[in-house]
C-alpha cells in the first residue's frame, strides 16, 4: 500500500508565504514525478508544479517566480515553498506521484489528502 501524507497549508495574509510537504511512504519502487495540483471551489483542479526524478520542474504560468518545488528522493519527500501569496492561490492543494510499486508493471498516479490553503486579501 502507498499512501501520500501532506502538511503545512493554513491561513496566511497576502504577500506572505507557506511551505507544503508530502512524504510518500509504503511499498515504492520508483517515483517518476511528484507534484502538486490545487482545486479551488468551483473551480478544476490544476496542476501547480511538478518535479521530475532527474530534477527538471514545470510550473503553472501563474506561480513561476512565486513558487518552488524541491524534492528529497532519499525521504520521498516533495516541498513546495510558496512566496507572494496571493488571494487567488487560495485553493485546496493535493500531493500526487507517478509511482511504480514494489512487484508493479505500471507507473500509476497516487494523491494525497488535500491541504487547504487560504490567503487572505
Amino acid at each position: 500500500q502507498v499512501q501520500l501524507v501532506e502538511s503545512g497549508g493554513g491561513l496566511v495574509q497576502a504577500g506572505g508565504s507557506l511551505r507544503l510537504s508530502c512524504a510518500a511512504s509504503g511499498s515504492i519502487f520508483s517515483i517518476s514525478s511528484m507534484g502538486w495540483y490545487r482545486q479551488a471551489p468551483g473551480k478544476q483542479r490544476e496542476l501547480v508544479t511538478v518535479i521530475f526524478s532527474g530534477g527538471s520542474t514545470n510550473y503553472a504560468d501563474s506561480v513561476k517566480g512565486r513558487f518552488t518545488i524541491s524534492r528529497d528522493n532519499a525521504k520521498n519527500t516533495v516541498y513546495l515553498q510558496m512566496n507572494s501569496l496571493k488571494p487567488e492561490d487560495t485553493a485546496v492543494y493535493y500531493c500526487n506521484a507517478r509511482l511504480l510499486r514494489s512487484g508493479g508493471i505500471w507507473y500509476n498516479d497516487y494523491w494525497g489528502q488535500g491541504t487547504q490553503v487560504t490567503v487572505s486579501s
